[in-house]
């Protein structure tokens, strides 16, 4: 799934307009903003299950929200990132705001990561890796698993010391 990512950072390098675009896409359902989907769509375009084009636009918009030039260094992914904020922030909320993140049903999904990728807005976080990790098989892809192996995973990740 890398080359999703891959591709954005490419139009991205042409014009960046392109973040501007995906950005606004966050104010709507994910795929329902059409000014988002010449970016988006020549991916997914063969795409028939509705679940995994949503979360393809949806990652689009937090990737360019979240962009920021001369980012370094590896990027996380978000239970490891959240971890960090925690013991960076000393925030006791943080933990509440991603147990619900894990929670979340389709319908609060979008907003609780929204609000979440907001909040983790210093570090790099590894969108390929949010969307579809091929190592472990976990992702926004595989969100409904019903033995919640993408939430359990984020999870270790988070309380892994």
């Amino acid at each position: 799934m890398s080359g999703f990512i891959e591709r954005l950072e490419g139009l991205n390098e042409k014009d960046t307009k392109v973040r501007a675009v995906l950005r606004r896409s966050l104010a709507f359902a994910p795929g329902k903003y059409f000014k988002a989907f010449p970016y988006v769509e020549p991916f997914v375009k063969d795409e028939g299950n509705s679940w995994r084009r949503e979360m393809h636009y949806l990652v689009a918009g937090l990737w360019a929200s979240h962009w920021r030039e001369g980012r370094t260094g590896i990027p996380i992914g978000i239970g490891e990132a959240c971890a960090k904020y925690r013991d960076e922030s000393n925030s006791s909320s943080t933990e509440r705001r991603f147990i619900n993140l894990l929670d979340s049903d389709r319908d609060q999904l979008a907003h609780r990561l929204r609000q979440m990728a907001a909040l983790l807005k210093k570090h790099n976080l590894d969108f390929s890796m949010m969307l579809w990790d091929e190592d472990k098989k976990v992702g926004l892809l595989n969100w409904n698993d019903e033995q919640k192996r993408t939430q359990t995973e984020w999870a270790r990740d988070f309380y892994r010391d």
